[in-house]
């Protein structure tokens, strides 16, 4: 007899056990009846941890354990099977102290990106393609919660007064959340998870995002000076592809870096980064893009990075880099090269309202300090590429841009085209730096290379 009992003990045991397993490695959706029996577990635990919720100096960690083990408490008193008990508990922890149905995505290392357009409308990026997902937050005021909770870390928080936020989590992830009435719908809330293996040069000509010799003339124009933009839509990788050209920059060079939030990840030795800052009140002075390029002119860089140009900082990222600071590199948002050059920049350079720049000035600004663009592009199947790269030749005789390809990435068969073209002033820097070439060039003709 008491064999037998301890073997249904066991069995029940090993049951139990399988049933955690089963739980904790899988994404739990819930019925009504438990979203009702979650929502009193908000209401109890809220009412009995109260003070210390609100208290700015409670210990998190600490409240948190206490909050969880009440819960699993609480699930022990339901009148349900054992699996049931096991859902409802781990729905109840990510829904009070963990970040409600997006938790399994910002574990899971595949995802990327976590979009919440309403509280009950999400969805993630996932090896470069967006998918809609079942699961949803509770309420509204359950989104406003994980909200919260997510920026508080940081001594943030999103309300009527600071409606929009925008930050850098501890872990390095990007977050943008919105509240009505900015939102009229519901609460927003974007978070573009921090990848902390970053790609690096080999991993693109592995994963056929750039041909072996695209990526070796991109390793010689980041050591010969050139000054590089990095071009492309949204979620196309920008940021991604500057980290991978830091790779090559050399050791004992001073390079400063800035953003709005921290995401290149350096590893000189030298390396200094600025990032901005909002203004929370009328005493506070907003750190801008423009206003940290302007001073880090005067901090002795070699080069500088820039994470994004999106605005009149433009106009001083190019002066940077037509006057002593070759080499420097940013990213901007367009579509194509021409779409850079012709329309991009100019729209950035007149939001300066102090400048006043003619259309041919500006072309001549942009050709004397851009050398370099690369255009990224996303193909449907989610897949990255580095679609074209161009070198800017000075201008035409219509007093624009001059550009010229000279890789350029072919949609039907999947390769690399390289046309073995670059403009003198660029084969003279290779020259004048010792830098050798993946392969044999061919002058340009003086008016540079066919219009693109």
């Amino acid at each position: 007899m008491g064999s037998l009992l301890q073997e249904r003990l066991q069995a029940n045991k090993e049951e139990k056990s399988r049933i955690d397993k089963k739980v904790e490695n899988s994404l739990v959706r819930v019925t009504q009846n438990e979203k009702e029996i979650v929502d009193g577990f908000i209401r109890a635990i809220s009412d009995e941890f109260r003070k210390e919720i609100t208290d700015p100096k409670t210990d998190r960690k600490a409240l948190d354990a206490k909050i969880e083990k009440a819960i699993r408490e609480k699930s022990k008193n339901l009148d349900v099977g054992y699996e049931q008990k096991k859902v409802i508990e781990k729905y109840a922890i990510a829904n009070i102290i963990g970040l409600g149905p997006i938790q399994p995505f910002m574990e899971d290392p595949a995802v990327t990106e976590v979009v919440v357009q309403r509280y009950d409308n999400i969805c993630i990026e996932k090896e470069g393609k967006v998918i809609a997902v079942k699961e949803a937050f509770m309420s509204e005021e359950n989104l406003r919660n994980v909200i919260n909770r997510i920026l508080q870390p940081i001594g943030r928080q999103v309300n009527l007064s600071t409606p929009i936020v925008d930050a850098r989590l501890s872990d390095g992830s990007r977050v943008c959340a919105t509240i009505p009435p900015v939102s009229p719908h519901g609460s927003t809330l974007c978070i573009r998870k921090f990848q902390n293996e970053k790609m690096t040069p080999e991993a693109y000509v592995r994963l056929g995002s750039i041909s072996l010799e695209g990526m070796l003339f991109l390793k010689a124009c980041v050591e010969a000076r050139l000054s590089i933009f990095v071009s492309g839509g949204t979620g196309t990788g920008k940021t991604t592809m500057l980290n991978a050209l830091s790779t090559f920059l050399p050791e004992n060079e001073l390079i400063i870096t800035i953003e709005d939030t921290l995401e290149l990840q350096l590893k000189q030795r030298n390396v200094r980064s600025l990032e901005t800052r909002q203004a929370n009140n009328d005493n506070m002075m907003p750190v801008t893009i423009a206003s940290l390029v302007k001073a880090a002119l005067r901090m002795r860089p070699d080069r500088i990075v820039v994470g994004e140009t999106r605005d009149e900082a433009i106009i001083q990222f190019l002066n940077a880099a037509s006057t002593g600071h070759e080499g420097s590199m940013t990213t901007a948002h367009a579509n194509s090269p021409r779409n850079l050059v012709d329309v991009r920049i100019p729209i950035m350079m007149s939001m300066d309202g102090a400048s006043n720049f003619s259309e041919e000035s500006r072309a001549m600004q942009i050709a004397e300090a851009v050398n370099i663009i690369i255009q990224l592009e996303r193909l449907p199947n989610g897949k990255r590429i580095v679609s074209r790269i161009v070198a800017v030749d000075g201008l035409t005789q219509g007093k624009r841009v001059n550009l010229c390809d000279v890789y350029v990435y072919n949609r039907q068969t999947g390769n690399f085209k390289c046309t073995h073209k670059l403009p003198k002033y660029i084969l003279d820097k290779f020259r004048d730096r010792k830098v050798t070439l993946p392969d044999t060039f061919t002058e340009l003709p003086k008016t540079g290379g066919p219009e693109t």
